[in-house]
């Protein structure tokens, strides 16, 4: 698919994580490529022996060693064999660090359904993660499965989307997949009302981004369909995936400073936050 050598699922034992873990499973069989499941326990900097608790650090990680031992049963019934690693500490801080020091390809985490608020402003592990590895994130939503055969790309004419473009591209050629590739003009009722020469200034930079992965996707014997809308990016995209019934979405995400790394209320997020289908984050 990608040439993913390694692959780091983060497990939880919730339904998600599973779901998470079973993907992951199929894309280390097809890639030929090895899995590390990562489970993440809080970390104690108190005295637990003022409890009366002999053994701190069972107490501390055994919660974990039985998550892992879960892994380890499933990844077996999918005909697969992981390796595992327990961390104590912030979840999102521990799966960065894991998937840069083992020099994962790819982060794979679940998603379970969302709140209004939660959809709209991702504040969780999934959000941090992305916006503080350099890695590929592969969102799976609660019950979805992962097949390649009708690609939805979003593109906005930046550098992280042209590399999901691209991504996209290599991954369509592999497998014969479809393109579906989408550029929305970013606009609102009051844009409409006091600027419509705005609007159709974003409209026609969008046909000018469609135009290019057109080109491209020609260029490498791809099947591409391609839409121009306008609107609310994440709302346009994930309405798109549904009426085309795409099987994934691939996007970029754009880079973060302080602050805005945590606060995520970006495209991409909320496209994760709505869409029915795995999202597969590009840096």
């Amino acid at each position: 698919m990608a040439n993913y050598r390694k692959i780091l699922v983060a497990y939880d034992g919730s339904a998600t994580a599973k779901n998470a873990l079973a993907i992951g499973a199929e894309i280390a069989k097809s890639e030929k490529s090895w899995i590390k499941v990562l489970a993440v326990v809080p970390a104690y900097n108190g005295d637990l022996e003022l409890f009366g608790v002999g053994n701190i650090k069972d107490t501390i990680e055994g919660p974990g060693q039985e998550l892992l031992a879960e892994a380890k049963s499933l990844a077996k019934d999918h005909d697969v064999h992981v390796f595992t690693n327990l961390e104590q500490g912030e979840p999102f801080e521990r799966i960065v660090h894991v998937a840069h020091d083992e020099n994962c390809d790819l982060i794979v985490m679940g998603r379970s359904g969302l709140s209004h608020l939660e959809r709209e402003l991702m504040g969780g592990v999934t959000a941090r993660v992305i916006g503080h590895t350099d890695r590929h994130v592969l969102i799976v939503p609660e019950e979805a499965s992962l097949n390649w055969n009708n690609i939805l790309v979003a593109t906005d004419g930046s550098p992280n989307s042209e590399s999901a473009v691209e991504h996209a591209i290599s991954v369509a050629k592999e497998h014969g997949s479809r393109i579906t590739a989408v550029s929305v003009a970013n606009t609102d009722e009051e844009m409409f009302a006091l600027a419509p020469e705005h609007i159709q200034l974003l409209v026609e930079k969008s046909l000018n981004y469609i135009e290019d992965v057109k080109t491209q996707c020609m260029k490498h014997g791809v099947t591409i369909e391609t839409f121009v809308k306008e609107g609310e990016p994440h709302a346009e995209i994930t309405q798109l995936a549904g009426e085309i019934d795409a099987s994934i979405i691939i996007m970029g995400t754009h880079g973060r400073k302080g602050i805005s790394r945590l606060l995520m209320g970006s495209v991409t997020e909320r496209t994760i936050g709505y869409a029915k289908c795995p999202v597969l984050i590009i840096h």
